[in-house]
């Protein structure tokens, strides 16, 4: 009896241990382009192998149309519009997720370096960083940086 309950309450420890909160940040203008075919569910398919999706948001800008913004919010990603480029919109709310304890990783979705210093703060606060690239040439900076790089377009 007493081996039981230790056994459950390990079992609830492992188990708590496997699941990981993500925080995904999606570059939109650079990744959700036509020519890459690249679409949110398959960013969320690959994600899902290493945690729970608890932060999911993909940055617009201005010129998205309504249709882009509506395929967003269809998938399950919160759509974040600015006015002009968004690469410092979401390295502030990336790096703000890095001091929010229910966060175990920060996932970058991009094709450029522009998040480096988000990744390297991250890193530096003990949050696992995965970096999601459209194409295994892009973001040489962010693949030596990142503890897991997976490349889309591969």
């Amino acid at each position: 009896m007493v081996f039981d309950k230790v056994k459950k309450k390990i079992g609830k420890v492992v188990k708590r241990k496997k699941e990981k909160n993500l925080a995904v940040f999606v570059d939109g203008p650079n990744i959700l382009r036509k020519e890459l075919e690249i679409d949110l569910e398959d960013i969320k398919r690959v994600l899902n192998r290493y945690g729970n999706l608890k932060i999911a948001k993909v940055f617009l800008n201005q010129f998205a149309t309504s249709k882009l913004v509506e395929a967003v919010v269809n998938q399950g990603f919160e759509s974040v519009i600015t006015v002009g480029d968004i690469d410092v919109a979401m390295a502030v709310d990336a790096t703000e997720s890095v001091f929010k304890k229910s966060i175990h990783a920060v996932a970058f979705v991009t094709r450029d370096s522009d998040f480096l210093p988000a990744i390297i703060k991250a890193k530096a606060n003990g949050k696992e960083t995965i970096v999601v690239l459209a194409e295994e040439a892009s973001a040489a900076a962010l693949k030596n940086t990142a503890d897991i790089v997976i490349a889309l377009g591969a």
